[in-house]
């Protein structure tokens, strides 16, 4: 078939209206342009039918726990950051925002590495060895003798963390039937749990085995165990979570990568295996997947099969193909820029704000009488319970037709520029902690759709290397955000004001995508 046959005959099968894709989830493209390889979109429709025939069954459910370890640890490690951030000033008596740079910095390196890497060697690498890096940096972490020690070793533990979101979102995204695509969404109750079980554990360890906030600095190590003992608790979870991953859960590679690959076979044999692990069979045949054509992209030269053949397949798998399709279209290339344009936004503001909340609260806190370390953590553990409700809002308001992916988004970002800025206006702990409830609420919903969205948005082939591109927008900014508190004074509500201010603009960028992905399927 030829690609002119295939977009058109790809046209024809996606005549639904809303109410065909709402009633019989019909996998409808997202791409209407050409803007991605017509054979290749044909080739994804066909996988797309298959896994919404399968259904959402075990398999996908058990994905849905796995992957959303990704979630919990990527909000989890840098609340871990802002909690530990006091105790570990006041032992070690350095500049605090040099531990969240250093901590940007990893994270930074781990969404490009994670990211690029799941669309040059596939899924599986990626997502079953982030967590593990997790777990050992963290774990050696808590032994740390000085500042420098601790802020080399969170670099390490963020190039772990760094990958989930990247290789996890395309993950789930590529095994969950069209009808349950909004599940994405939903994920992000993982995220509202990460922040709630770090604020959980935080408040008896860090509350009541840490020193009391001093200057100068008099805080012995052995009056002060509370954020060691935090942290291997939680290098502890991770290590757990990682088992799970690894030796409980068989994660097949994603169909869709291989057949991006021009590994046909390959991904008719994973769609059987997922059919056969849900209880039920697929109809899908090899002949009828290759009957589109071949991907013009794929390289068909004859295979040196020598060592130094072998390195030169590898080194050439690291092209600029993958980042080009994202760019291909002046449509497609629009969606990408502004995508990247409000990663690094929020990056720059949210950072800003949050790891430093414990510090701000605190301050807060003092000044109204109430700084206690207790009372600040016993707050934090109030803010991540209002976060959870937030996930499961995000779910029903993206497949609202008069919202979808892109007004949510959009709503819930000026929100939460909005209540970050009121909460200057607080005169009472109790006003600033209402604030911070409704920012919390609207942050995650925010964050659970942004989260969807942006893998919704690339495709398949180059999905890791988009969700790379706007994850490493996020964390040079993120980067930025410590070297703006290095020079600001914390004390004020100057930071408060620049995060509330980004926050806001930032939620007219949502308004502008090309492409509204509620109803239809990711390619």
């Amino acid at each position: 078939m030829s690609a002119e046959e295939a977009l058109d005959r790809g046209k024809e099968n996606y005549q639904a209206t809303d109410e065909e894709v709402d009633g019989h989830a019909c996998t409808q493209n997202i791409f209407m342009d050409g803007a991605v390889d017509p054979i290749y979109q044909e080739k994804a429709r066909i996988l797309n039918d298959a896994i919404q025939d399968i259904g959402m069954g075990r398999y996908q459910w058990g994905l849905f726990v796995v992957v959303g370890f990704g979630w919990l640890a990527d909000n989890l490690w840098p609340v871990v950051t802002g909690l530990i951030l006091a105790p570990v000033v006041n032992e070690f008596g350095f500049n605090g925002p040099f531990l969240k740079l250093s901590q940007n910095i990893g994270l930074l390196v781990g969404a490009i590495f994670w990211g690029v890497g799941s669309d040059v060697w596939g899924r599986k690498i990626s997502f079953n060895v982030t967590l593990l890096l997790t777990a050992i940096f963290a774990l050696a972490a808590g032994g740390s003798s000085n500042s420098v020690s601790l802020c080399s070793i969170s670099a390490l533990w963020s190039i772990g963390v760094g990958g989930n979101l990247p290789v996890d979102s395309a993950v789930f995204l590529e095994f969950v039937p069209a009808s349950h695509q909004y599940l994405l969404t939903v994920l992000s109750i993982w995220w509202a749990f990460g922040q709630l079980l770090a604020s959980l554990i935080a408040w008896p360890l860090i509350g009541n085995f840490s020193c009391t906030i001093s200057t100068p600095y008099n805080c012995p190590r052995s009056s002060n165990k509370g954020w060691r003992y935090f942290l291997l608790t939680m290098g502890g979870l991770m290590f757990v979570l990682w088992v799970i991953r690894f030796f409980i859960f068989k994660l097949y590679e994603s169909p869709k990568y291989l057949m991006g690959r021009g590994r046909d076979e390959a991904a008719v044999d994973v769609v059987h295996r997922v059919a056969e692990r849900n209880g039920t069979t697929s109809r899908l045949t090899l002949d009828e997947l290759t009957q589109p054509g071949s991907l013009s992209f794929v390289n068909s030269r004859e295979m040196d099969t020598s060592a130094k053949g072998a390195i030169a397949r590898q080194l050439a798998k690291f092209d600029a193909g993958h980042m080009n399709s994202l760019f291909a279209t002046k449509k497609l290339a629009y969606s990408t820029t502004l995508l990247i344009i409000l990663w690094a936004l929020i990056g720059l503001a949210f950072p800003l704000y949050n790891a430093f909340v414990p510090f701000y609260l605190a301050t807060r806190g003092a000044d109204f009488g109430d700084g206690s370390l207790y009372i600040t953590y016993r707050n934090q553990v109030i803010l991540s319970v209002i976060g959870v409700p937030g996930a499961l809002l995000a779910g029903y308001m993206v497949e609202m037709p008069i919202l979808g992916r892109r007004g949510t988004l959009a709503i819930s970002t000026a929100l939460t520029g909005t209540f970050i800025l009121a909460s200057t206006t607080a005169r009472t702990s109790n006003a600033l902690l209402g604030w911070n409830c409704a920012y919390s609420l609207t942050s995650n919903v925010m964050y659970g759709v942004l989260y969807a969205v942006t893998p919704e948005l690339f495709p398949t082939k180059d999905r890791g290397t988009g969700n790379a591109i706007v994850a490493g927008a996020n964390r040079v900014f993120g980067v930025m955000s410590p070297i703006i508190a290095l020079y600001a004074n914390l004390t004020t509500s100057a930071p408060i004001f620049i995060a509330g201010a980004i926050f806001v603009v930032s939620g007219f960028i949502p308004l502008l995508l090309p492409f509204e992905p509620r109803g239809r399927a990711s390619i």
